[in-house]
């Protein structure tokens, strides 16, 4: 008897000790604290949609005093989220924006667990049914511009990761729709796994914001994977081709401009800008810019929150929101 409760305890100590390590590690590699809830001036609604008979949902952030005409910010979460996600993983970065710059903030929530973005990989359907995310993000931009009385010309799309996908998606099928877009850690399909199908006129502005170190979408191209065991995503061209392609699609020619700026210890920030001063698209407005953080993992950088260590270094410099709402700024200028 006694060596069937000695050989108990030491199951049971094995055990607690095999779960102990396991709780430091999900504690290391994944668990980060919330960011603080910052005091803002607005309020944050829920909403739905029927879309080709679909119920969707979404949240609005409007601050407070919003004068008509205002801007419309897109906000697009990753693969698996939804907008309770996205706004934490960004620090409630684009509310904070919208109560200094004045435009309402749109958190839409895809109809799967993967916006249906361009690539052909991914977990799209739900009950055998792929959705509409294009119609629906253009009758939800519809809506909340005659509700809110925003500026139909100054609605705006910014995505991170899958999110992001979902952002070139807009720029390349409906570039007349959206002003601009922003694609955080997110690339262009690979040509065999491409489903988009661009407009050939019109093209509009584009910003890539990746990390150079992003162990999920690789910078340098390839397959989307974590670990190569989670989520399998499907090949994909360079942060630079991807950026590249972009470019060539709203022809503008010649070499990009470019610059390089050390904004904190080990993270360097480099853009490369394709804008040249003659092009036959929106009078010479259309611009493409490559983000690239060197030593910035999958994410979004900004100064409120850290990302997860199982996702690669999480800098706190640069702020990529603001960096994005200033690329929006100046398009509507």
């Amino acid at each position: 008897m006694k060596r069937v409760l000695r050989f108990l305890l030491r199951g049971f100590l094995a055990l607690t000790a095999l779960l102990a390590v396991l709780a430091g590690l999900f504690a290391y590699f994944l668990y980060t604290p919330d960011p603080e809830l910052p005091q803002l001036s607005g309020s944050l609604t829920k909403g739905t949609i029927e879309v080709a008979g679909v119920k969707r949902s979404y949240r609005t952030y409007v601050p407070k005093g919003l004068p008509k005409g205002a801007p419309l910010v897109l906000v697009m979460h990753g693969s698996g989220e939804g907008p309770s996600q996205i706004r934490i993983g960004t620090g409630y970065a684009f509310e904070r924006l919208a109560d200094q710059h004045g435009f309402a903030v749109v958190y839409p929530k895809a109809y799967a667990s993967d916006w249906n973005d361009c690539s052909r990989i991914g977990d799209k359907e739900l009950d055998g049914v792929r959705g509409d995310d294009v119609g629906f993000l253009a009758a939800l931009v519809e809506k909340l511009v005659a509700e809110l009385a925003l500026d139909p010309a100054s609605v705006f799309a910014a995505g991170v990761s899958n999110g992001g996908s979902m952002a070139m998606r807009l720029a390349l099928e409906q570039p007349s729709r959206y002003k601009a877009v922003a694609a955080v850690v997110a690339n262009v399909p690979a040509p065999e796994n491409f489903q988009c199908q661009p407009a050939a006129q019109n093209a509009t502005s584009v910003m890539i914001m990746n990390g150079t170190e992003d162990p999920l979408v690789p910078y340098a191209g390839g397959e989307i994977n974590l670990l190569g065991l989670f989520y399998q995503g499907g090949p994909i061209i360079s942060s630079r081709a991807s950026a590249q392609y972009l470019a060539d699609w709203a022809h503008l020619g010649g070499s990009p401009q470019s610059s390089e700026t050390l904004v904190a210890p080990g993270v360097r920030l480099e853009q490369n800008r394709w804008s040249p001063a003659h092009n036959s698209n929106r009078d010479g407005k259309t611009e493409v810019v490559l983000v690239s953080i060197h030593g910035g993992g999958h994410g979004l950088p900004q100064p409120y929150a850290q990302r997860p260590r199982l996702l690669g270094p999480s800098p706190m410099a640069p702020d990529g929101a603001a960096m994005i709402w200033a690329f929006f700024e100046r398009q509507a200028k």
